[in-house]
């Protein structure tokens, strides 16, 4: 007789237990290196750092203003995320266009996991972007003309914006199973970005407020609610993203209060930011102050013969005016060559900062007004600006200097330029040597006749030290009102001009 010994079937146990988070987690990995992969992100991410490269290294600025530095940094991210948004959307309906959804559901991984795993896959392009900020704006920073301070907050709006526009092509996927939904999401941003652009607090929606003018302002000047719209854009990343979950089918109780929590504080943002039109009465007065009696909040320091007088962020680009200011006196006769100067920085930010509004010229014998900008053109048009004070006497009266003397101040002004001929051209308006032009300064423009180009054109392509004994010797006649153009040519041992090209330049302003 034969025994059979029965034993109990037992239930096969997988070799080791499900892992979801760590499958989602190398999900994220798989789909980051697809997505900084792709075609449309390389060429985008290359257009994104040559664009950086040319503007720090061959459109560079030898004097940057910080606080308009981190502002620059934000425009550009905006095509790399939408760039990444288009991606990323494609890559969330790729089992869609595959029709390989079904083979999913066998998987521990479920949708709403898969779509953080999506989320997730746009760290490295945000840290991408991060360093993309950091490094143009540390390159302009450690510029030895650098002035000024960079906020955070606002170069935090670039990497925010790449978070946020990837997460809407995430979300859209999720919402809209088309591969259409994607072009049709870039055309609504960009419809949506122009048509909130604006003076109105609506402008505040937009992912990017760049409001730069051409006259940088002093930082505690700016009254932008920088950190309240990076709170914004913070919260509308994070309210898309925990939507796109919740809308996947995560149900979770820490899904629907992450989702309630950005909503918050999305909303709290653009609330609080709204105020960034009007600034702050604290701001307003501010702004006031330093445009009437900028004399209040700003620091003196001596240079040999003259004061410079800056705001706190600008004093040491005092030194950078003293080099041209004596160059240029060192040049005058008279008593001009040793008259003691006074040059105050000047602005006036009572109508915001798209505004530039003329600067009133100063009725004070011997101040001259600098300007917040340096380098490029604006430096031969402060040296026109002390150039024409030494000739008139004031700035007042050099706004109207268009007889004979304007001869005088230019040739200060330019005579000892490295480059006087191509200083000439750049402080000219339409950029030319011949002719009529008007003349930038750092207050009112000047006016110069196509005699006065000829003469001054002349006199700065004969050697120097010859113009400067000519100068030094009939100055007294030189500056007088009375001195007509014919003989400041003879003084000055320039050919005399064709007949009837003796106009007098008052006449013709008129």
């Amino acid at each position: 007789m034969s025994t059979i010994l029965e034993t109990p079937a037992r239930a096969v146990e997988p070799a080791h237990p499900p892992r979801p988070w760590a499958a989602t987690f190398a999900l994220a990995r798989f789909e980051a290196r697809e997505l900084r992969l792709h075609i449309s992100v390389i060429a985008v991410a290359i257009v994104y750092v040559g664009w950086i490269l040319w503007g720090i290294v061959l459109n560079g600025d030898d004097y940057p203003v910080l606080q308009n530095v981190d502002r620059d940094t934000q425009s550009m991210p905006m095509l790399f995320g939408l760039a990444v948004m288009l991606v990323v959307n494609r890559a969330v309906l790729r089992s869609h266009r595959h029709d390989t959804d079904r083979h999913f559901d066998v998987l521990v991984v479920e949708p709403w996991r898969r779509t953080i795993a999506h989320v997730l896959s746009l760290v490295p392009a945000v840290l991408f972007t991060a360093a993309c900020v950091l490094g143009q704006f540390t390159w302009e920073a450690l510029k030895p003309g650098a002035v000024g301070h960079g906020s955070p907050a606002e170069l935090s709006v670039g990497p925010l914006t790449v978070l946020l526009f990837g997460v809407l092509g995430v979300f859209v996927a999720r919402v809209i199973r088309s591969s259409f939904a994607g072009p049709v999401l870039l055309v609504f941003l960009l419809f949506v970005v122009g048509a909130i652009s604006g003076d109105d607090w609506t402008a505040w929606l937009a992912p990017v407020v760049t409001e730069s003018g051409s006259t940088p302002f002093p930082s505690d000047l700016l009254g932008r609610p920088a950190a309240w719209h990076a709170l914004y854009l913070l919260g509308l990343g994070l309210f898309a993203a925990a939507l796109a979950v919740l809308v996947s089918g995560g149900r979770a109780v820490v899904v629907k209060q992450v989702v309630v929590g950005a909503l918050a504080l999305a909303v709290l943002g653009a609330v609080a930011q709204s105020g960034g039109v009007s600034p702050s009465p604290e701001v307003t007065a501010a702004r006031e102050r330093v445009s009437l009696t900028p004399e209040k909040v700003q620091t003196c320091v001596e240079h040999d013969r003259s004061t410079y007088c800056a705001f706190p962020e600008w004093t040491g680009r005092t030194a950078d005016w003293a080099a041209v200011a004596d160059r240029v006196q060192n040049l005058a006769g008279g008593a001009a060559g040793g008259e003691r100067l006074t040059v105050r920085q000047r602005i006036d930010a009572r109508y915001g900062l798209d505004d530039d509004p003329a600067l009133a010229p100063s009725t004070e014998r011997g101040h001259v007004t600098a300007l917040t900008a340096w380098g490029g053109n604006r430096i031969p048009e402060f040296a026109v600006g002390v150039a024409s004070v030494l000739v008139a006497g004031d700035e007042k009266a050099a706004s109207t200097l268009c007889d004979a003397r304007l001869v005088t101040a230019m040739w200060l002004a330019l005579g000892a330029d490295p480059d006087p001929m191509t200083a000439f051209r750049n402080v000219r308006l339409d950029d030319s040597v011949s002719g009529s032009d008007t003349v930038l300064a750092p207050t009112e423009p000047l006016f110069m006749s196509a005699e006065h180009t000829r003469i001054v054109r002349e006199l700065l392509q004969m050697p120097r030290y010859d113009v400067i004994g000519n100068v030094k010797a009939h100055w007294t006649e030189l500056t007088s009102p009375k001195t007509s153009m014919a003989r400041v040519a003879e003084l000055l041992d320039v050919p005399a001009a064709d007949k009837g090209a003796d106009g007098d330049s008052c006449e013709e302003q008129e």
